[in-house]
């Protein structure tokens, strides 16, 4: 999108960390895409020591990850990557992906969704999941995921 105005226009936001959602093991919602004007949305965690993401892609955004603390490993369909502190992982729509923490040390990780979609009620369902202590069958990840453009391969 492009802004054609001339004086440009009052519209900054400041999203105070107090104002942000979060959950210990999750991570926070940090802005969502209605936030952002659907621009963007960005979520942070602190993934723990042997934590992992299983192998799966997006149709409708995406995602890149910035390394703040620590290293993940990224599976791309074919090879685990090392990304580290500073790093930066980009995975256009269709990429498969899969992450993981190996060692002893957590990974501190910002995570971009573009557009903004509406992922935070991926992220919203995951804190209830967590909260509530419900386990879910394989059938019921399988209609979660694909309820929220995530495709497990």
């Amino acid at each position: 999108m492009t802004y054609t105005g001339s004086r440009g226009e009052t519209t900054a936001v400041v999203l105070p960390e107090a104002a942000q959602l979060s959950r210990p093991g999750v991570g926070s919602i940090v802005a969502t895409g209605s936030q952002t004007n659907g621009d963007f949305g960005l979520f942070r965690s602190t993934m723990t020591p042997g934590s992992a993401i299983a192998p799966h892609f997006h149709r409708t955004f995406s995602e890149s990850f910035y390394v703040l603390a620590g290293a993940i490993e990224l599976w791309n369909g074919l090879t685990w990557a090392r990304a580290a502190t500073g790093d930066l992982v980009h995975l256009p729509r269709g990429a498969v992906h899969g992450v993981r923490v190996r060692g002893d040390t957590p990974a501190d990780v910002l995570t971009l969704f573009t557009p903004g979609i509406a992922r935070e009620r991926f992220i919203l369902e995951l804190f209830e999941l967590r909260d509530s202590g419900r386990v879910m069958s394989p059938e019921q990840w399988d209609q979660f995921y694909s309820r929220h453009d995530q495709y497990m391969v």
